[in-house]
């Protein structure tokens, strides 16, 4: 663990998001920034008392927002430094996954996995636990080998995983509460294609199954009636098609969007085309609206042998759900070590809520959800809609106290702190 000191001055800039992406949180700052440099950054967060980063604004909740600086860091240099050694990259916190995945399939490499929007920002994904799909693929985090950011005092911090060790995995989901991250380092693996085929009109009891036979999959369904909407499997360009009669299912015939009446050109290629990882993994083009664009979104991690169980439990709340759903995702996602990962030291099974944009009429249903999800010690996903009781949660993350104890190590004025950081880590 290194760190250097402050050295320069810091400029004002206007080109910075006022509300995050689904328009649900207007932020409260002061102030907004966007430094071209890093040292620009560090005297701007030395000079500031209360200052936070905002990424592509993918959260729907106000972990992210501030009363004080609010910093964009896309005008930083953009940096892509591929280490063909170590099989690893070392990327701009602000890049977009989608940017970066271009470049690295034309050197030959991969990341082991996307999430399903390529449009957000490495280090606002990486800090929330974001994540794909795939049994044996952890989030987005787990890829993380190094990072570099700065702290309180405007220091230029460097922690690693070889060498900061325990310290390291208490840092990589920070939720942006312990530094603003200026680079990532990524593990890498060979560049691979994919297939993507979508199935329709699954039964639950084949929900295991399915949710194991490809390299990513993904199930819908819009709890309005017991059977499942769709499974979207990307699969391994070289293994064999479904069957026919896959699981009981049927082969769609036309591309499929996940929203009922939403445009599929938005959406990667399916029925079978071959291409490249990154242009299969994400549900959604880069270039196009991803998801509904108008929607609200929550979601929670259960042990994945609980799959069956927490997705019946629900069933006494569909009546609930149903009027304000636009579609509801089933994935799975591999433990890790990384102390406020929602996947931490167990594999998980994941409900995905996209919801109207309504908060009146959704958080009720929230509240029903998270009652009847109760007894499987759900995690949520800590950029989503939640109201989860702070002790609950607390209680659900062995290592909760320790990353307290860190960001009061690393933060002790609360320069990083935000209202809804308070409520969940009080000091």
């Amino acid at each position: 663990m290194t760190a250097q000191g402050p050295n320069a001055t810091s400029t004002t800039g206007v080109d910075v998001p006022r509300r995050n992406w689904a328009g649900n949180v207007r932020y409260a700052a002061r102030a907004f920034h966007r430094p071209t440099s890093v040292d620009e950054l560090r005297r701007l967060v030395a000079g500031s008392t209360r200052v936070r980063a905002v990424g592509s604004g993918h959260s729907f909740n106000r972990f992210g927002d501030t009363d004080g600086d609010l910093v964009s860091l896309a005008g930083l240099p953009p940096v892509v430094e591929v280490h063909r050694e170590r099989g690893q990259v070392t990327v701009s916190g602000a890049l977009r996954y989608g940017d970066l995945a271009r470049q690295l399939h034309t050197e030959g490499y991969a990341l082991a996995n996307l999430a399903s929007l390529p449009h957000i920002s490495v280090a606002g994904a990486v800090a929330t636990a974001t994540h794909g799909s795939g049994q044996t693929h952890g989030n987005l985090a787990r890829a993380v080998a190094g990072l570099e950011m700065v702290t309180a005092d405007g220091d230029l911090l460097r922690v690693d995983r070889d060498t900061d060790g325990d310290t390291f995995a208490g840092m990589v989901v920070g939720l942006g509460a312990l530094g603003l991250v200026t680079r990532v380092t990524l593990d890498l693996v060979p560049t691979f294609d994919l297939r993507q085929y979508v199935r329709l009109d699954l039964d639950r009891e084949a929900l295991d199954e399915a949710l194991g036979s490809a390299y990513s999959v993904s199930v819908f369904t819009d709890f309005r009636t017991p059977r499942l909407r769709e499974v979207w499997r990307k699969q391994a360009a070289d293994q064999s098609p479904p069957s026919a009669d896959w699981l009981g299912t049927t082969a769609a015939e036309q591309p499929r969007h996940p929203v009922l009446g939403m445009p599929p050109e938005n959406c990667t290629a399916q029925l079978g085309e071959p291409g490249p990882w990154h242009e299969r993994l994400p549900h959604f083009k880069l270039g196009f609206t991803p998801s509904s664009g108008d929607e609200l979104q929550s979601e929670y991690h259960v042990p994945r042998d609980a799959a069956a169980d927490a997705l019946a439990a629900l069933d006494d709340v569909a009546h609930l759900i149903a009027p304000v759903l636009l579609v509801c995702e089933l994935r799975t996602v591999a433990a890790d070590e990384l102390w406020l990962s929602p996947n931490h030291r167990r594999d998980s099974f994941l409900l995905h809520f996209t919801w109207v944009d309504d908060s009146a009429a959704v958080l009720p249903v929230v509240a029903a959800v998270e009652q009847r999800l109760a007894p499987f010690a759900p995690r949520p996903h800590w950029g989503k809609v939640f109201v989860t009781d702070p002790a609950e949660l607390a209680a659900r993350y062995p290592r909760y106290a320790d990353f307290t104890a860190l960001l009061a190590r690393l933060d002790p004025t609360g320069k990083f702190r935000t209202d809804l950081l308070d409520r969940y880590f009080p000091r």
